[in-house]
């Protein structure tokens, strides 16, 4: 199976967007397959060390590799056993990437699924959205929009992003920026939907994203709590707790107990025409003044506080804790074994 026999789809901008509720309501119709995501994103500043991609034994070692990370991840995708031989074979004369790669093992696991349209919610991946297009001239792209108040303050509580409302901000904001030039280019491919009307009027907005997919909108898709998998990830970790269950407007406004209202007032500032362009109403004057001493010193005590998190989570819930430590440690131990490759292969060169 490749990209002309599926409608392949990337979701985007920026996680915490309520993504796996979308995800996992849409994976009701058995016309789709969207697995937990691979999030290659982490794993591309070791691209660099693989050399070559042309030589096939460095593309094969990529492909086991990714393979590995997949297998590393908190929530394994169901019934599929990807082989690196087969994706090699499948992908070997094709443009050489990792992410003809990661997509290829989408591709395999959505024909055990027999899904004609496959998405990726590995929301990152906006600022691979060119790279995505020259390798698959048919891909969409679901963008997913949240009021930045309410999604900046769920980031603040992610140990993958920073703890530190300014950080997460600029972070947030460069996503939406990447999401809007793209949109800008290539209308067509692009959906936009808020979270707000998902958690108001969910059936309204699935048919919308399943009549862009080119799907049939399903009625079981308005019971998420049917979902085994639904229910799988809310016990995994606390970040996913709510995913068994229906929307809960009452996170619309969370951010208001959740923040400080110096805090909305910096994110007011920094995402002012994101909010305008959206319709989300100002709380502040949005006038905060944002100075790069002020990030200095958030890049310095968001270190210490992410130390803390990992110590935190590790007492308060170990399963969660283990899972995450496992991937964290298996893209380290890829590293390592590749800077020590290259080591050697600089002394054989000598």
């Amino acid at each position: 199976m490749s990209a002309s026999q599926v409608q392949p789809v990337l979701m985007i901008p920026i996680r915490r967007c309520s993504s796996h509720a979308l995800r996992l309501r849409l994976n009701f119709s058995p016309d789709f397959y969207s697995p937990y995501p691979l999030h290659i994103v982490d794993f591309m500043p070791l691209i660099g060390l693989y050399g070559d991609l042309n030589d096939d034994n460095a593309y094969f070692q990529l492909i086991v590799d990714l393979i590995g990370l997949q297998n590393a991840t908190m929530v394994k995708w169901k019934n599929v056993a990807l082989d690196p031989v087969t994706i090699f074979e499948a992908i070997k004369d094709r443009p050489r990437s990792p992410h003809m790669v990661a997509w290829e093992m989408l591709f395999q696991a959505g024909k055990v699924h027999n899904a004609k349209i496959i998405m990726d919610k590995s929301l990152d991946n906006i600022y691979y959205a060119e790279e995505l297009i020259s390798l698959f001239d048919n891909i969409k792209f679901l963008n997913v929009v949240r009021d930045p108040r309410a999604q900046i303050s769920s980031i603040n509580k992610a140990i993958i992003h920073d703890f530190d409302t300014v950080l997460n901000t600029l972070t947030w904001m460069s996503a939406y920026d990447e999401a809007k030039a793209l949109i800008e280019k290539y209308p067509d491919r692009v959906l936009t939907i808020r979270y707000e009307d998902f958690l108001t009027n969910q059936e309204l907005i699935l048919k919308k994203i399943c009549n862009f997919f080119g799907m049939e909108f399903l009625d079981s898709m308005l019971d998420v709590s049917a979902s085994s998998e639904a229910q799988k990830i809310s016990t995994l970790s606390a970040l996913w707790q709510t995913n068994a269950s229906r929307p809960i407007t009452a996170y619309i406004d969370k951010f208001k107990r959740d923040l400080t209202i110096e805090e909305i007032e910096i994110i007011e500032t920094l995402t002012a025409k994101y909010m305008e362009e959206y319709g989300y109403k100002f709380m502040t004057k949005a006038s905060a003044k944002i100075t790069e001493e002020m990030i200095q010193n958030a890049k310095e005590s968001t270190k210490i506080k992410k130390q803390q998190a990992w110590m935190d989570l590790k007492q308060k819930d170990s399963r969660d804790y283990m899972l995450r430590k496992f991937r964290s440690d298996y893209i380290n131990m890829v590293k390592e074994r590749l800077l020590q490759q290259t080591k050697i292969n600089l002394e054989v060169r000598v």
